[in-house]
Formats: structure tokens, sequence, C-alpha cells
């Protein structure tokens, strides 16, 4: 973990200082995601309905992260517009309504206790210290921005905000690793739905 991130968590010691660098840890928390997405995959059960309608969500859920990636010149200039317009967090919104999805589909109470204690412990961790790091980055710039935005699920949606110019397909792509993201989902959507057809 990077010292300006364990600057930014502080230093408690003990078993909460422990918990601290695990709910900061970035790496961690992609990793149990896509991990909670096998999850889903592996345990799903049959529903022909739920897993068309959790399918639909996860992939609208990427769709929007693939849109979010696109205004993202991480650390150099503050994204938004776009997404950035209706959320300071459009990929974390993309993240929970793919695993929303996936659970969906997999129609498993395991998995959605899952899910849920993911979010619960991760995100609120992952949305503080992104909003510390890009107002020191950005400062008033940010403050002025985000008094308005909040942080994963829109206060007011205008589908006019959605409208921005800048957005790049490279960018998203394959600077801010969307391409693999999405194969990814793509084929544990397929082995999900593989698993819900074969009971």
């Amino acid at each position: 973990m990077s010292s300006q991130r364990i600057l930014r968590i502080g230093n408690r010691t003990g078993f909460m200082g422990w918990f601290d660098r695990i709910r900061y840890n970035e790496i961690l928390r992609q990793g149990i995601g896509l991990l909670l997405v096998a999850a889903s995959a592996y345990f799903a059960r049959p529903g022909l309905i739920l897993v068309f309608i959790g399918l639909a969500i996860a992939a609208f859920g990427q769709v929007f992260r693939i849109y979010a990636a696109g205004f993202i010149h991480k650390n150099q200039q503050l994204a938004s517009t776009g997404p950035y317009a209706l959320v300071r967090h459009p990929l974390y919104l993309g993240n929970m309504l793919i695993l929303i999805g996936f659970s969906i589909s997999a129609a498993n109470l395991y998995v959605w206790g899952g899910v849920i204690l993911f979010f619960l412990i991760w995100y609120p961790a992952a949305i503080a210290y992104e909003d510390s790091k890009l107002e020191d980055i950005f400062g008033d710039e940010w403050r002025a921005w985000s008094k308005n935005i909040r942080a994963v699920i829109p206060g007011r949606f205008k589908w006019a905000d959605l409208k921005a110019d800048g957005w790049d397909t490279y960018q998203s792509l394959i600077r801010n690793g969307e391409l693999p993201i999405t194969l990814y989902l793509g084929s544990s959507g397929i082995w999900l739905w593989v698993v819900s057809q074969r009971f």
C-alpha cells in the first residue's frame, strides 16, 4: 500500500488499524469484486427471468463504466461532465449495478449476503479516500463541483447531463482497462447462464 494511502487512512493500531488497511486496499477491493461476480456464476440457481433481468442490469452497469472511464485522465484533469455530472464516482455506481445484476441472476442468498457485506466494508472507505485525494489535487475546483453532486446514487437524473464532449474510446477501453473487465464480465455472464440452465 502506498505511503500516500496510509497517510490518508490514519495510523490506527491493533485490529482497527488492520481493518483500515484491508478496507482501503484498492487491489483487494477490486479482486474481491471480481470474485463475487464469479461466485454469482458458480452458485447460480435456475430461473430464466431472473437471469435475463440480472444480466441486463449488469450489462447496463458495465456500459455505464465504459462511458465514465472515457472521461478519466487520472490526477491530471477533474472529470466533471457526462456521468460525472450525475455522481462523483460513476465507476462505483457501475460496479454496484454489475454486482446487483449478477446477484439477481444468481438468485442465491449467500451471494447477496457477500455482495452487501462487500459494499458496506469497502465502498465507504474507497469513496472517502477518493474524495480526499481529489480535493487535495484539484482544490477549489473539486469543492465547487462536488458540493451539489452525490457520491454514488444520483440525486437527480437528466439525460442531458450525460451528454458531453471529450469521451475517448482508447482512454476508456485501453488506458483505463475497461476492455479486459468487459471480457471478464461477459465470460462470467455466459458461465452464469450455463450454470443456471443445468438444473
